[in-house]
């Protein structure tokens, strides 16, 4: 899995193939979700990387990240707090 996009303003976004998709191999869903990740032995504790997520990849991304010590925070994509939002721990490391 890799970085998916430089930027994310805020502002709606494009729609159909070049919409945001989830990061999790195969899914070509649209992304609901950022989650916010970096790793402590190569990046410096204020970095951030973000996967994205659709709805029903969102807990597998998470689960994978936090097994490894990576992940950070999940944060809806378009800064709003979709019907099915779970309230996270934040931030581990702020």
């Amino acid at each position: 899995m890799t970085d998916l996009l430089g930027s994310l303003s805020g502002a709606p976004g494009p729609t159909g193939p070049d919409a945001p998709q989830c990061s999790r191999r195969g899914c070509r869903a649209a992304a609901r979700w950022r989650l916010r990740w970096n790793n402590p032995r190569i990046h410096t504790p204020e970095r951030r990387k973000e996967w994205l997520a659709c709805g029903d990849h969102r807990d597998w991304l998470q689960s994978y990240l936090t097994e490894r010590g990576l992940w950070r925070e999940t944060l809806p994509l378009d800064g709003t707090v979709p019907d099915d939002a779970v309230p996270d721990g934040g931030d581990a490391r702020a």
